[in-house]
Formats: C-alpha cells, sequence, structure tokens
C-alpha cells in the first residue's frame, strides 16, 4: 500500500495542484489543520505566488474580518497606509502578528505596485466580525451601509435617520460582552432595539436592492461592492446575535452555522469578481458537515465550503492540509494506521496527494481515525477523503 500512496503523493507547486482539477476553479480553497503554524503559512505563500503568477488569480481570501480587511485590500491596491499598522487594524483573531502574513501583504503590494487597476490582487477578509468568545457591535457595518445610501438616495426612502441607528445600537460594550457566548441572558441580541434593528437592516438592504441599476451607475465599482458587504455584515451579525441570546439546546450549533453562513456568502460575493484563492481551516473549507465539540456538547453544522460547492459545483476545489506532528503541542508521530501516518511514512517532508486517488488505494479499509492530545488541532476524518481534491501533507511544523 505504501508504494501506492508514493505513486498518488507529487511535489506540491502550482502545476501539480492544477493537474489534480478538472478545470481552473473559481474558489481554490486551500485549509489548515491548525491555526498559528509558520510552516503551513509559509508553505500557503509560496503555492499562492505560484498560483496568482502561474494561473491568472486575481484575489486572496483569508479567515479573517470583512471588515477589517478593507484596511489591508486599500493598502495592498493602493498603497494606501503604513504597513505596521496595516498589520494591526487589517486582521483578526491576532493573524496580524504572523510574519508570514506580512510577509504576504508586502508581497501583494509588491506585486501590484505599477499594475493598471484590471490586473492587481485584491486582499479579502471573508470572516464575518465574530471571535470564538463573540461578535462585534453591528455599528460598523450598520451605519457605512446607512451613510452609503444617504448619500445617493433620495432621504425620503431611507427607513431611518443615523439618529435612529445611534439611539438603538446603544454602547458598543453592550454588543461585544464576552460573557454572551456561554450566557444567553447577557446578550442583547433579542432586545426590542436589536429587534428594531433588524428590520431597519432589512429595509436598507432591501433598499440597496431596489435601487441597484441607480447606484450602480452613481458608484464606483469598489463603493457598490462594499456596500453589499455592509450589508451582509449587518444583517448577519444581527442575526448571530438574535441567537446568541437564545437558551435552546441547539444554540451553538446555530452559532457555527451562521457563521459558515456568513463566511459563504462572502466567498460567493468574491467568486462573481473572478477566479480567487482561499484560505482557513479545514472545517471551515471542507465538503463535509463540521463536527466539533463546545461548552461539553457534540456539535455538527454545514461547513461554508460545503454550501459553496453545492451550488459552484467544479468552481469550488479544495485542498486540506495534512500534519505529521507538533511536538510543540504534544502531538507525536501519528499511528501508522491513520490517515496522517500513512502518509508520515514516505520520505518527504511534504507533498500534495490525489486525494480520490488515495481513497481508491485504501478501497473498503477505512484507516482508524486519529486522536488528537492538543485542542487546536483537528486530524482528517478519513471519512472525508474521498470529497477532498488534494492533500496537503506536511511531515513535521517545527515551534514558530
Amino acid at each position: 500500500m505504501t508504494a501506492a500512496i508514493k505513486d498518488a503523493a507529487h511535489v506540491v507547486d502550482a502545476a501539480t495542484v492544477m493537474g489534480l482539477l478538472p478545470a481552473r476553479p473559481r474558489l481554490l480553497a486551500l485549509g489548515e489543520p491548525t491555526h498559528g503554524e509558520d510552516v503551513l503559512l509559509d508553505l500557503r505563500n509560496d503555492l499562492f505566488r505560484q498560483l496568482v503568477e502561474q494561473e491568472g488569480y486575481r484575489a486572496i481570501a483569508i479567515e479573517s474580518d470583512c471588515m477589517m480587511g478593507l484596511v489591508v485590500d486599500d493598502y495592498v491596491t493602493s498603497g494606501t497606509g503604513i504597513l505596521d499598522e496595516v498589520m494591526e487594524r487589517g486582521f483578526s483573531h491576532g493573524w496580524g502578528a504572523f510574519a508570514a502574513n506580512r510577509e504576504l501583504v508586502r508581497w501583494m503590494r509588491a506585486y501590484n505596485d505599477g499594475r493598471p487597476a484590471s490586473e492587481r490582487l485584491r486582499f479579502v477578509g471573508f470572516d464575518g466580525p465574530l471571535e470564538t468568545t463573540g461578535a462585534a457591535s453591528p455599528r460598523q457595518a450598520l451605519t457605512a451601509l446607512h451613510a452609503y445610501l444617504t448619500a445617493r438616495v433620495d432621504a425620503d426612502l431611507l427607513p431611518c435617520t443615523t439618529e435612529t441607528l445611534d439611539r438603538l445600537l446603544g454602547a458598543d460594550d453592550r454588543w461585544t460582552d464576552p460573557a454572551s457566548m456561554m450566557e444567553p441572558s447577557r446578550s442583547v441580541g433579542q432586545t426590542p432595539e436589536a429587534r428594531q434593528l433588524r428590520l431597519l437592516a432589512d429595509d436598507l438592504v432591501a433598499l440597496l436592492d431596489t435601487q441597484t441599476p441607480h447606484l450602480i451607475a452613481a458608484s464606483a465599482p469598489d463603493d457598490w461592492d462594499r456596500a453589499r458587504m455592509y450589508g451582509r455584515t449587518a444583517t448577519g451579525l444581527l442575526r448571530y446575535h438574535f441567537w446568541m441570546a437564545d437558551g435552546s439546546p441547539s444554540r451553538l450549533a446555530r452559532l457555527c452555522a451562521l457563521r459558515d453562513s456568513m463566511m459563504a456568502a462572502n466567498l460567493f460575493a468574491i467568486a462573481e469578481q473572478g477566479p480567487a484563492l482561499v484560505y482557513a481551516h479545514n472545517g471551515h473549507l471542507q465538503r463535509d458537515k463540521s463536527r466539533m465539540r463546545m461548552g461539553g456538547l457534540p456539535l455538527q453544522w454545514w461547513s461554508a465550503g460545503a454550501i459553496v460547492s453545492a451550488q459552484l459545483g467544479e468552481g469550488y476545489a479544495f485542498l486540506a492540509t495534512a500534519l505529521g506532528t507538533i511536538r510543540h503541542h504534544g502531538v507525536d508521530t501519528p499511528p501508522p494506521d491513520t490517515i496522517e501516518g500513512l502518509l508520515y511514512a514516505l520520505p518527504e517532508d511534504r507533498y500534495v496527494v490525489d486525494a480520490r486517488r488515495l481513497a481508491a488505494v485504501l478501497g473498503e479499509v477505512a484507516p482508524a481515525s486519529r486522536v488528537s492530545p492538543w485542542f487546536g488541532y483537528f486530524p482528517l476524518d478519513p471519512a472525508h477523503v474521498a470529497s477532498i481534491d488534494g492533500i496537503v501533507f506536511v511531515k513535521d511544523a517545527p515551534p514558530s
């Protein structure tokens, strides 16, 4: 079996990756099994550079706040801002502190320098303004959408004033209280003010839709695209906060599903603009249902990748990354009867495997599921292999 697996393993480069796919997908997603490992981010940078330069991809989307990502996009497309501040203000989840993310932004800016607008590489955050511990206030997205419409449509068409929004929103720390994640009663998402904001946000998005011909004619393309993103984000956040206040047993699974739904909506918008590269956790990009334990409960929901793949078909491709060891987190040599163990037996430090060929080699004898001793690492589920386009395997992740 080892020889057959070796025949399915190839060097990690753009040509090999594209050779695994029937055609160039509009969204080519690369997942990771854990966050924050330099070796994975460096591999991403190398592969994405090749795909941009050789295959014509024109956007890079990562699992980061879509609103904050506008700061990075302004920098890489036009040089707006200072790199240090861009890395601090343009990323959520602490991603701006990683050297490989800084190098990615620096390279994107250098790539765009001197190119016409139609050929520039764009940066996109495709996550909502969400953290594991809670969600942002909808203020920024809601007021940005209102300001866009105020500048372009008759005042009597607007469902409310800025003052009304400000009064209903109240203090932002009411929305961002981290205790709300585990204590529904602490959430403001089902207060009368929040319910009214949901209706107003819906009316603002409806106004955006009904005025589409006029707004496209009256706006720069970027302004129109951003307004749509403000609308998706405002309604998505208000929906998320509403269900944060729910006390039912399905609450946490619903919140996970809502987050991935927001991600999927952003990915569909990205796909409209042209071919894009996507980077996030495997769990957000896989075609199968995602599963995890949170608050002592087993949760499952459809990932963003599953939602997008169901509608785009071959327009979406997914490469999962698998890791052999992360010894600094207690993840040692994988058992030989697991997917990671079978791949670890090969001599190369990194390679990409044709996942469907691997599934055929494995046949009906499913490998064992690897159990991680560390909560931050998710091994590859053997049942998912046949629904993956390729597996990028990295033998060892050294300390960062």
